[in-house]
């Protein structure tokens, strides 16, 4: 991995994270369950051969909640940092990928329009950047709004940039 994001014109970043159970079981294993799923979809997504994107995982993070309701469980948080992508950044793309990662959350449990703001959820995936493009539409702006105040978004990410972590026992 490249040590700058400025180096990075063909990555894509996304954040994950739960601290309610899913059908996978604590939100530990949903993370584990849900990585080889995510980089199928984002591979499909890319419409890249399996090889040309290059995946590289942060370790797994516990992190107390951030705003919402107080009392909320633990999170597990990770990043995933995807190079190589060549397809060409445009709306349609980032809100196709956008559709695609809220379709896998709800394979997991999580129904957005139930839930609280910042509440807890069995899993949540948020496209972080895409490179250096920029989008502003209501339902998706990139690079993430909160990227740059959220601890626990910097720190898997940053580990995500220097080397990937296999999270098998």
């Amino acid at each position: 991995m490249s040590p700058s994001l400025a180096d990075q014109a063909h990555s894509l970043a996304i954040a994950l994270g739960a601290n309610l159970p899913s059908c996978a079981g604590e939100p530990r294993q949903t993370l584990i369950t849900v990585r080889p799923q995510l980089e199928q979809l984002v591979i499909h997504w890319a419409r890249a051969v399996a090889g040309e994107l290059r995946c590289s995982w942060s370790p797994l993070f516990e992190t107390a909640a951030v705003g919402g309701p107080s009392g909320q469980p633990m999170y597990c948080n990770a990043v995933v940092l995807f190079e190589g992508v060549q397809r060409p950044a445009a709306e349609a793309a980032a809100l196709e990928l956008l559709t695609q990662l809220h379709q896998l959350e709800r394979r997991f449990g999580r129904n957005r329009n139930k839930e609280l703001q910042w509440g807890p959820r069995s899993l949540d995936l948020d496209l972080l950047f895409w490179g250096e493009w920029r989008l502003d539409h209501p339902c998706l702006v990139l690079p993430h709004p909160r990227l740059h105040l959220r601890q626990f978004v910097l720190e898997p990410l940053l580990a995500a940039m220097q080397r990937s972590v296999d999270w098998r026992p």
